[in-house]
């Protein structure tokens, strides 16, 4: 990490066929080895399963899929006097995101349909519906939280 100071955020360009920022954060995430059209075939293929299946618009479900599973809170560790504490933190936005994202895909990654494409768009239903994988560990996190609530004067 640069001491000097803070690395630049980068500007995302829209993906080309919704105009979504935050659909081309998604397929960079999905991205492997630089394979940017296999990444989007994947997307758009999934989103189009999602709008087959449920009749509705796919990037719309996509944002109420990614809302579901964004914690608001999380537990880091913090060192007080030789023992180290589990501290209940509020989330910033853009960790939000980049953590919603990074579970679905893991989730959907996890899975056991036969194509990626299936995989993605079953794990986006589900999240849309409040369930699966992905969900869960946001739920998971939530209680973790709760749990540890007893050291959130620790918080810094």
């Amino acid at each position: 990490m640069s001491r000097r100071h803070k690395a630049d955020k980068r500007e995302i360009i829209p993906d080309a066929k919704f105009g979504d920022v935050v659909l081309t954060k998604f397929m960079n995430s999905i991205m492997r080895e630089g394979k940017k059209s296999a990444a989007e075939h994947i997307v758009y293929g999934a989103l189009d399963q999602m709008e087959s299946k449920a009749k509705q618009n796919p990037v719309e479900m996509f944002h109420t899929a990614l809302q579901n599973v964004m914690p608001a809170l999380e537990v880091r560790s913090r060192r007080v006097g030789g023992a180290t504490y589990q501290v209940p933190v509020e989330v910033r936005v853009d960790r939000r995101q980049a953590l919603a994202i990074r579970w679905i895909i893991s989730a959907a990654r996890g899975r056991n349909e036969n194509t990626m494409v299936e995989r993605l768009s079953g794990e986006l239903l589900d999240a849309v519906n409040n369930r699966g994988s992905a969900v869960k560990k946001r739920e998971d996190t939530h209680r973790m939280a709760e749990a540890n609530r007893a050291f959130s004067h620790y918080r810094w």
